[in-house]
């Protein structure tokens, strides 16, 4: 019955987001993670341990899982290597993607930054897909 779906999921979202804002609003002697509403056994990091928001990190991040799907890297839930080229090929055109969109937006140094690391991971794929990968 179509007419019966609720979106539960988005009201909790909202819950857990409005506690994480109110933690964060609390001073540092407080002590302790953000009270968490989610059931999971594992607990989100605590804002205040991550590192800031920046392109460069978003870039490397993605880079990172390029690595993943190649089998260069560990996956951090199995530790070990898994390859995925479809999945790597799609890492590798999603930042190509951001580089034409963000084209004559970004600083010199995150122009660089992107496109250095385009070249190396599409080396690394094309380097890996030689030695025998199938997708």
């Amino acid at each position: 019955m179509p007419d019966e779906k609720k979106i539960v999921i988005d009201e909790d979202w909202k819950t857990q987001v409005q506690a994480e804002k109110e933690a964060a609003g609390k001073p540092a002697s407080a002590g302790g993670p953000p009270p968490s509403t989610s059931t999971a056994s594992a607990s989100p990091p605590h804002p205040a341990s991550m590192p800031p928001a920046s392109f460069e990190l978003l870039i490397t991040s993605l880079a990172t899982e390029v690595l993943v799907a190649l089998g260069q890297v560990p996956h951090p839930a199995t530790g070990k290597a898994e390859r995925s080229p479809a999945l790597a090929k799609y890492m590798i055109d999603t930042l190509d993607m951001l580089r034409e969109k963000t084209k004559g937006n970004l600083m010199p140094a995150e122009s660089q930054l992107l496109e250095s690391v385009l070249h190396q991971v599409r080396m690394i794929y094309v380097s890996s897909h030689g030695e025998g990968a199938a997708e």
